[in-house]
């Protein structure tokens, strides 16, 4: 019989992180910004072992890359989760907008200023992970900070019937932009998101929770695009029975002349950025919302999300949609540690000195949360 003695090192979650952080950024021939890459840590220890390891064979320090990493050092240091089997440097690039949809300002880059452009994890209680991330600039962003849904509404109400000018520098019409935003990926009640107007087109890549409003912003991007008045008709026919469909063309009757009078459908508009804002903005007319909540209540959820299936099947949509289940819907997102990194000990096992026995490769095990 022979023995073999080991050495155990524990790493916290965190610092496992860092090290992997680390060791990314010297993949890419970067280093973290000051004093980050001087202190002793986690991070410069990766950075370390990975210059090291790679020398000058290194990946293109890319924007999206070193968007990428700031966004993971910024997490990082707060205890945040991300979830990097899906958020890329290539799937960053996809979140990408010209304009702040809260504010609508020309977003900038690396300039220090409110309009810079910023990941927001737009519920605030899950990670950063796909499907809840939105770009924004810096201004609405920190305005929104842990805010959610209700709290949005609540600023709304409160500006409206007082004399703010403004919350946290936003306005009215900002914050119900962020209201609406927070909505679509909070599940709420069937009948309560009905009432909701579309006042923030979805971002890219953003996971709606109710079928309602994936349905309502299908049929807003309809506008978008040439040949909607074809694919309108051919949505409307889905739809489950006469009053459904005699409700969604009074509606559709009192969206599109709202967004014919503000030029965006133009074979001239300036920009299609503007074309946007036209659709978000018809939605605050009260007839257009009375008549959508009047067609949306006579259908289910299930119903908002069979149509919306068979409308994208029939590629009747201007962008693709894909249906994932609830668990799907948030994989990654750590609602269980509320966008936390979950608290774990990382055990590392290293042979200090051999003995007569066979070499056991180096293992990384998880113990139970603490």
């Amino acid at each position: 019989m022979t023995t073999e003695l080991f050495t155990t090192t524990t790493l916290t979650t965190h610092e496992h992180i860092g090290f992997e952080l680390g060791w990314d950024y010297a993949h890419h021939r970067l280093v973290p910004p000051a004093p980050y890459a001087q202190e002793p840590s986690p991070l410069r220890n990766g950075l370390l072992a990975g210059q090291a390891t790679f020398g000058t064979r290194t990946l293109e320090p890319t924007r999206a890359v070193r968007k990428w990493l700031q966004l993971r050092l910024h997490a990082w240091l707060r205890g945040r989760s991300v979830e990097l089997v899906q958020v890329t440097p290539h799937y960053l690039q996809q979140l990408d907008v010209s304009h702040c949809p809260i504010t609508r300002v020309a977003l900038s880059s690396a300039t220090l200023e409110a309009s810079d452009a910023s990941v927001d994890r737009v519920r605030n209680d899950a990670g950063y992970a796909a499907g809840n991330l939105a770009v924004m600039s810096t201004k609405a962003n920190h305005a929104k900070a842990a805010y959610g849904f209700r709290d949005a509404l609540q600023f709304v109400r409160q500006i409206e019937t007082g004399q703010l000018g403004g919350i946290d520098g936003l306005d009215a019409a900002q914050w119900s932009r962020v209201a609406v935003l927070c909505s679509l990926v909070e599940p709420l009640p069937h009948d309560e998101a009905c009432t909701l107007p579309l006042l923030v087109l979805p971002p890219n890549r953003l996971r709606l929770f109710n079928p309602v409003q994936a349905l309502q912003a299908f049929v807003s991007r309809q506008l978008l695009a040439p040949g909607w008045s074809h694919r309108v008709s051919r949505l409307e026919a889905m739809l489950p029975g006469k009053p459904a469909q005699r409700a969604f063309q009074a509606f559709f009757h009192a969206l599109l002349p709202r967004v014919l009078e503000a030029g965006a459908l133009s074979k001239h508009a300036a920009a299609p950025q503007r074309a946007g804002w036209a659709v978000e903005d018809a939605w605050r007319n009260p007839l257009v919302l009375k008549r959508w909540i009047a067609f949306a209540r006579l259908l289910t959820a299930a119903q908002c999300e069979a149509i919306v299936a068979k409308a994208s099947a029939r590629k009747l949509g201007t962008l693709r949609t894909l249906q994932v289940s609830d668990a799907q819907a948030t994989d990654g997102w750590n609602l269980e540690s509320r966008g936390y990194v979950p608290h774990a000990v990382l055990m590392r096992r290293s042979p200090p000195a051999r003995r007569p026995a066979a070499a056991e490769p180096d293992t990384w095990q998880a113990s139970l949360p603490l």
